[in-house]
């Protein structure tokens, strides 16, 4: 379970689990590839340019922005030997200004590299900032995004025999599950919940209904849960 943090966010969007999302352009010969990790902390954003220096490594350039946490903190860029300015800002911008949901700009935990094979045809300052923003956003149009929220996670002990019925029932009502534990008495059922208490009083009540009484929900924190977007 993940300790509760002092964000004062309670939803952010980030790319889904799973590999890196990778989507190239071209732009008056020049090739851009545009690599998305999603990235939790520095050290994993900083590990990406780095595996890609290697694997591209007759590349002229490797630029990068990210920006990381639900509070979106942390933000960093680098040109990488693009003109100052050009390269690593706009795809920053990229990053921060990208509209998730209408009127929300809440992506966070992202990393972005571009890497640049030059083509021959030089593009100008402005055609830099250009190609740099939209190989990021192009990127971005096609990458799976998920919503990352903090909920209240709330146990529920229930006979192993009733588990599989009850988790049914819950997720039909529209709850998020989290982890489920097997243990040898019983099964560990989570519900991530609001954490508001006009929601939690609705799930006690619910989870007694739907076990005449006899199982309560037993408070285990918060965490960050992703969520369908």
């Amino acid at each position: 379970m993940e300790i509760e943090d002092d964000s004062r966010a309670i939803a952010y969007t980030t790319l889904a689990e799973g590999p890196d999302f990778r989507h190239e352009l071209e732009i008056r010969r020049s090739r851009f590839i545009t690599v998305l990790r999603r990235s939790p902390d520095e050290e994993t954003a900083r590990a990406l340019v780095s595996e890609l220096r290697r694997e591209f490594h007759d590349a002229r350039h490797h630029c990068s922005a990210f920006v990381i946490g639900p509070d979106r903190m942390i933000q960093r860029s680098s040109d990488d030997g693009e003109p100052s300015g050009t390269a690593g800002i706009p795809m920053l911008e990229a990053l921060i200004k990208r509209e998730t949901t209408p009127g929300a700009t809440d992506l966070s935990d992202v990393s972005a590299v571009v890497v640049r094979y030059f083509g021959g045809i030089l593009l100008g300052a402005g055609g830099l900032v250009r190609a740099y923003s939209e190989s990021v956003s192009a990127a971005l149009d096609l990458a799976p995004l998920v919503q990352r929220r903090r909920l209240r996670l709330c146990a529920i002990d229930i006979p192993h025999a009733e588990a599989g019925r009850l988790e049914n029932e819950l997720r039909g009502a529209g709850y998020v599950m989290a982890a489920t534990g097997y243990g040898a008495k019983h099964a560990v059922l989570r519900v991530a919940l609001q954490d508001e208490s006009a929601a939690i009083s609705e799930a006690h009540a619910r989870v007694a209904s739907l076990t005449a009484g006899t199982a309560v929900l037993r408070p285990e924190g918060t965490e960050w849960i992703d969520v369908p977007h």
